[in-house]
């Protein structure tokens, strides 16, 4: 940011239903609206596999492999905790419900595009309570990785023409941090 964009007033250029786009002096950034952030889940079964999704994005054009994830707050569930969305998404876009969840990190996402923050939140103790899949049309595939195959597993989806979320790299260090 220019040291004369500190001091300027935000600006809204256009504004959709889920997110605003500003300006700040000569600096452009998006805002999402209706919800107090993002959550994302590092999800470990008892026998050691992370959790993956893979869905369609519209922004990349490609389906992309990410951490479970979804918005705190939004819709019918205004004003609930950032535990309580996380394990919500968990069990809307996997089907598993965790026992034991831990914030460990939370922070910017794109700190130069967007003022979205998320938390990071550590799932164990998992059980099957439901199909899974994602809600509203959402096209969620479940991938369960074993823990010492994720990273070649990540290269053939990656060979496959996907995206790969960096978040899936930050998720193994504190997978691998469960013992």
């Amino acid at each position: 940011m220019h040291e004369h964009d500190d001091d300027a007033q935000p600006t809204t250029i256009a504004s959709g239903r889920f997110i605003r786009l500003m300006r700040r002096g000569t600096w452009e950034y998006a805002e999402r609206l209706n919800t107090s952030g993002a959550v994302c889940i590092i999800a470990v079964t008892d026998d050691r596999k992370l959790l993956l999704i893979e869905q369609p994005r519209p922004a990349l054009g490609c389906p992309v492999i990410e951490l479970p994830a979804g918005l705190v707050g939004d819709g019918e569930d205004a004003g609930e905790p950032g535990s309580a969305a996380a394990n919500r998404e968990l069990v809307e876009e996997t089907g598993y419900q965790a026992a034991h969840i831990e914030e460990v990190a939370e922070g910017p996402l794109t700190p130069g595009l967007s003022n979205e923050r998320a938390a990071l939140f550590l799932a164990s103790g998992l059980r099957r309570v439901g199909p899974g899949g994602g809600v509203d049309g959402e096209q969620i595939t479940l991938y369960e990785v074993p823990l010492p195959e994720v990273e070649s597993f990540l290269r053939e989806q990656a060979a496959r023409g996907c995206a790969i979320d960096l978040k899936v790299y930050t998720a193994l260090h504190f997978a691998r941090r469960l013992g």
